[in-house]
């Protein structure tokens, strides 16, 4: 499993940003998905999860009603919306998915991991 996450970029705050991971090879549907980041020095972080068929969330607190997360198993694919934006939530965001169908916010759970993309939040 190959992830790719995408979308990153620089963004005033109040901004919003849409991050995308895909896997063109091989479904990762019957899976759960995470969105975790890391800022250098320190340790890489929860941001968002969604269960395999969507229903089930799972969120950090301090992203909690700014962050969507979603996906849509017949493009292969998991989203994470990004609103209000704030210079804190500056990271290189990572996606990754494992072989169990329910959310987890360890980063040990997770087995296959995405190249990261870059978020910068200016203020």
């Amino acid at each position: 499993v190959q992830l790719q996450a995408s979308g990153g970029g620089l963004v005033q705050a109040g901004g919003s940003l849409r991050l995308s991971c895909t896997e063109p090879r091989r479904t990762f549907s019957n899976n759960a998905v995470g969105w975790f980041r890391q800022v250098s020095g320190k340790e890489r972080e929860f941001v968002a999860a969604i269960g395999w068929r969507g229903g089930l969330t799972s969120y950090a607190d301090s992203v909690k009603g700014r962050f969507t997360i979603s996906r849509d198993n017949a493009k292969n694919a998991v989203y994470l919306q990004m609103n209000t934006l704030k210079p804190e939530d500056t990271a290189i965001y990572y996606c990754a998915t494992g072989r169990r169908p329910v959310v987890s916010t360890a980063p040990g759970d997770y087995i296959y991991w995405g190249q990261g993309t870059q978020v910068t939040v200016s203020s």
